[in-house]
């Protein structure tokens, strides 16, 4: 048998069958394969002349089983093997939607925000105040869609109690003080929690927190910029330009977090999730609307009083 194992090892293909045909990536195709010989010595596990398969051949009859359209039932053993566990197709295309939406609200103001530093930094002190002044508005449209996703987060786990893996945030992904402490402590509370529940819940609030103050404190940075000095605005800048760092972090953890809880939601809970998102979502733009409407009735006011 120790013979026949080399030969064995170079033929023995690794077979996994997905909706959209791809192949198992080469991390864990070199995982399967350190693990090969080990297999293959308890020669009672596995066929000898069969290749290696994660779904075993179908029947003449039958149609090849499809591991996506598994649902799973458990927590994954931790946030990176979450991440590289596939969905069913109704629970990707929900996930990978509100992903996009979110990536692509980024993106723009991103691009408004890095125009604005370049402008600064290349002496243009007016277009840089005008582009940061499109990337206030900009940071709103990102930061209200995720703080209702966080908040759908919240009210879906504390109603029906899907807990997904949660790990602690880490300090050194974050510049100003505000993240870096709020990290500190969710280090710190996750050693405290042994629940996974209050893990979990802990750390959706502190990013929902995180993403509001941020958020608050960006649109008052670019608010100082547009009523200040061009001479005296450099600290502003690094403090608008850290702000915009902590929050491309707080994106990065809620999706994260957002797929380890769509491998842990159940299919039959997936309507009343998708409709928790989208009240969350209906309900920051009502409150947008609402300041939109205040803010008018104010200048107006104040032009009738001229």
């Amino acid at each position: 048998m120790a013979s026949r194992a080399p030969s064995l090892l170079g033929t023995w293909i690794i077979w996994i069958i997905t909706s959209k045909g791809r192949y198992l990536t080469g991390r864990y195709i070199a995982l399967a394969e350190r693990n090969t010989f080990s297999l293959h010595a308890r020669n009672n596990l596995l066929p000898r002349k069969n290749p290696f398969c994660y779904t075993p051949p179908a029947a003449p009859t039958e149609t090849p089983v499809k591991d996506r359209a598994r649902t799973p039932s458990a927590r994954g053993m931790s946030v990176r093997h979450d991440w590289s566990a596939w969905l069913p197709d109704e629970k990707e295309n929900f996930f990978l939607r509100n992903k996009q939406e979110l990536e692509s609200n980024y993106n723009m103001w991103s691009i408004s925000l890095n125009e604005a530093i370049s402008l600064h930094r290349e002496g243009q002190f007016g277009k840089s105040l005008l582009a940061v002044g499109v990337s206030s508005e900009l940071c709103r449209l990102l930061t209200e869609p995720l703080v209702a996703l966080l908040r759908a987060l919240s009210e879906h786990a504390k109603h029906y109690g899907t807990i997904p893996n949660a790990a602690p945030l880490d300090p050194e992904n974050f510049r100003g003080q505000r993240g870096r402490h709020a990290a500190r402590m969710s280090g710190l509370l996750n050693r405290v929690l042994f629940s996974h529940r209050f893990q979990f819940l802990h750390k959706v609030s502190t990013l929902g927190d995180m993403v509001e103050d941020l958020s608050k404190d960006f649109r008052e940075s670019v608010q100082v910029l547009a009523g200040g000095s061009p001479g005296y605005s450099g600290n502003i800048w690094e403090e608008v330009d850290s702000n915009h760092f902590d929050l491309n972090t707080c994106l990065r953890e809620t999706v994260v977090l957002f797929k380890s809880f769509m491998l842990v939601l159940p299919a039959d809970q997936l309507p009343a999730f998708r409709k928790t998102v989208c009240d969350q979502s209906e309900s920051h733009r009502a409150a947008t609307l609402a300041r939109q409407r205040l803010l008018r009735r104010r200048r107006m006011t104040a032009i009738a009083g001229q």
